[in-house]
C-alpha cells in the first residue's frame, strides 16, 4: 500500500512490525555521533538534542505497558489463583523498569548534560 503526501510524491507505508518496533523503541529516532568528521559529529549531536524531545513519550509508553502488565498479574493471581501465571506478568511488567532507566538516562545526558562534542 502506498500513502501520498502532499507534494505528490509516494511513500511505501511501513509494514506492521516495523510500527511495532518503532511504538517501543526510539533507536531509530538518532544518529550516531562518533563517526564522519567534527562539523557531522556537531549536526549529530543537534540532532539527538532535538530528537531527545521523543523520550518522554516512550518513558510514559514503557511505564504504562508494565503497569498494565501489573495489574493482569494482580488479577491473574487474586481471582484466577494461578500464582506462575501471574509471575510471568509481573516479570513482563518488571522489565519495563530498566527500560525506563535507559530512557531517563538518555534523555538526561542529551538534554541536561551541554558538554563539548
Amino acid at each position: 500500500m502506498h500513502l501520498f503526501t502532499t507534494e505528490g510524491a509516494i511513500v511505501d507505508k511501513p509494514a506492521f512490525h516495523t510500527l511495532l518496533y518503532r511504538y517501543f523503541f526510539f533507536d531509530w529516532l538518532f544518529k550516531d555521533m562518533g563517526t564522519g568528521n567534527l562539523f557531522e559529529r556537531a549536526a549529530a549531536v543537534r540532532h539527538n538534542r532535538e530528537q531527545a524531545r521523543w523520550l518522554p513519550i516512550y518513558v510514559l509508553r514503557w511505564l504504562w505497558w508494565g503497569l498494565g502488565f501489573y495489574a493482569l498479574g494482580s488479577v491473574v493471581e487474586l481471582i484466577l489463583e494461578a500464582t506462575t501465571l501471574a509471575t510471568l506478568f509481573y516479570v513482563i511488567g518488571g522489565l519495563s523498569v530498566p527500560f525506563n532507566v535507559a530512557i531517563a538516562a538518555a534523555w538526561i545526558g542529551l538534554k541536561g548534560l551541554h558538554g563539548p562534542v
